[in-house]
């Protein structure tokens, strides 16, 4: 009976490790299959190209309205702001601001490079929204600095006009 039982016993050792036993031939054919299928692919997106399309930029200038109608003039919006000049020689009117920075140094550097390229720049502070106000050029009259404005905003697409009423 013992004989028996470890004969059993032994046959099921070997038919439970003979049938575990991974065929190569089982991974080559998942192998085989995957790498057709990934050739499939590459072949199927080798009809397009890879290379994106590109639009290029047409840099057009604004045009120079220098006969600006007076309702044009009346029609652009002015920002009234109780603002102090830091650095520059003063105020008129009407001023372009080409930008607004909350800090000081950041401001200088855009007016030193507005004076490099012909500008009156200014530096002038609004206390109240603790900003720096980078104006490139002022005006005593709105038609004027709307002309300007418009020019500008080749360089400056977010200039905007500052009341000053000092």
């Amino acid at each position: 009976m013992k004989k028996t039982l470890v004969m059993c016993a032994g046959l099921c050792i070997v038919l439970a490790f003979s049938s575990c036993k991974s065929k190569e031939s089982a991974y080559r054919q998942a192998y085989d299959k995957a790498k057709a299928q990934e050739n499939d692919i590459t072949a199927q997106s080798s009809d397009y190209e890879d290379t994106p399309v590109v639009t290029p930029f047409v840099d057009q200038p604004v045009a120079d309205n220098s006969g600006t109608s007076n309702a044009e003039v009346e029609n652009v919006s002015v920002r009234n702001e109780n603002v102090n000049v830091v650095n520059g020689s003063g105020l008129k009117s009407y001023s372009v601001v080409v930008g607004s920075f909350s800090i000081r140094a950041n401001a200088e550097g855009l007016v030193s490079r507005l004076r490099a390229q012909g500008y009156d720049a200014q530096l002038a502070f609004n206390s109240s929204i603790n900003m720096y106000r980078v104006v490139a050029s002022t005006f005593s009259d709105k038609a004027s600095a709307v002309r300007s404005r418009t020019s500008l905003r080749n360089t400056y697409p977010d200039a905007w006009l500052l009341y000053y009423n000092y």
